[in-house]
């Protein structure tokens, strides 16, 4: 990130300092600019990391993950069968509304968002360079959550994020967090056109938000959860959210306090895991305004008191041109139905 880059962030903060709680969060200035309420509002329900330390407890691995080939664009993948779906919820927010029920043709999803280990090997074979790494206007850096040591105000949520100049994929956090023994985490700090990127590698394509909730639903179409009716099933932990002081401290209550990695909760009816919780997902379809897709299924970071998103109909809009470290991606492949 250039001297006028991190000008240009500082004089961006300083001249919306004072702005109301329902406006974005300090992030680099010339994306962000076109941040309005509602995306800000989304950033909100996106939000939460741990304020303090987090706990780096959780297991490196839950499932077995095979190494990506774009000459088997199958692999790894779960067929969704053709058919009639609801989309949306009138239970929750109004983005969400009104419920209406379409017809999705078959495809194949990957059963887990793409790891760390899948996109790097990605990277290696075609070297290519996040937007998130690249120097020069408009790239370089993402959206990290954690305040600084002096919040004066917690109703305003742009004391809740930071941008970060040395954020990427490689390094989420920033300098100092890699993602060394995190093979088997969601890849995070991927803008659109990279999560497009790997996707067109493997000969497969990005969802459409009607094949991704087809997909997180797992055959309960008049659920509100990926599981059933319930939040938590005789109080089981189905997905990985935040628990806790919001927005102190996430408890691990689930037995994660951060990202998990892909696979450490049960499998919906579909066989696919983590539809819902540890990373929010880009979709192909287009949010109501320019520059934003549509993102789906909430992540680590949602509280049940500020978020409660941890769902198949949640959505939010996401700035094709910026990443964070709670948004990652999975891919269709719109090939031949299984024999």
């Amino acid at each position: 990130m250039t001297a006028d880059r991190a000008g240009r962030l500082w004089n961006h903060r300083s001249a919306r300092r004072g702005a109301s709680a329902t406006e974005s969060p300090p992030m680099a200035p010339a994306r962000f600019k076109r941040l309005t309420p509602v995306l800000a509002a989304g950033l909100l329900a996106l939000a939460a990391v741990a304020c303090s330390e987090r706990r780096d407890a959780a297991p490196d691995t839950c499932l077995d993950i095979a190494r990506p080939d774009p000459s088997a664009p199958q692999a790894g993948m779960v067929w969704i069968p053709p058919g009639e779906t609801r989309i949306g919820d009138d239970g929750f927010f109004p983005e969400e509304r009104p419920v209406r029920t379409v017809h999705v043709e078959g495809f194949w999803i990957s059963a887990h968002a793409v790891t760390n280990g899948e996109f790097a090997r990605f990277a290696e074979a075609t070297g290519y360079v996040t937007l998130a790494e690249r120097e020069g206007p408009d790239t370089g850096g993402g959206a990290v959550f954690g305040p600084g040591l002096h919040v004066r105000d917690w109703s305003d949520i742009r004391a809740w994020w930071r941008f970060e100049p040395t954020a990427s994929w490689r390094q989420p956090r920033g300098a100092g967090g890699g993602i060394d023994a995190r093979a088997a985490f969601p890849v995070v700090q991927i803008a659109y056109e990279d999560a497009l990127a790997y996707a067109r590698w493997r000969g497969h394509d990005l969802p459409g938000e009607a094949e991704w909730e087809r997909a997180a639903r797992g055959g309960l179409d008049d659920a509100p959860y990926a599981w059933g009716a319930q939040p938590r099933p005789d109080g089981v932990y189905m997905a990985n959210h935040w628990q806790g002081a919001f927005p102190f401290e996430d408890s691990g209550a689930d037995g994660f306090a951060g990202l998990a990695p892909v696979g450490c909760f049960p499998p919906n009816g579909y066989g696919l895991y983590d539809m819902t919780g540890n990373v929010w997902e880009w979709t192909k379809d287009r949010w109501e305004r320019e520059g934003l897709r549509i993102i789906k299924g909430g992540s680590f970071l949602c509280s049940d008191t500020y978020c409660h998103r941890y769902r198949p109909a949640a959505r939010q809009p996401g700035d094709e041109t910026f990443s964070t470290e709670h948004l990652g991606f999975r891919t269709v492949w719109r090939g031949p139905p299984p024999p």
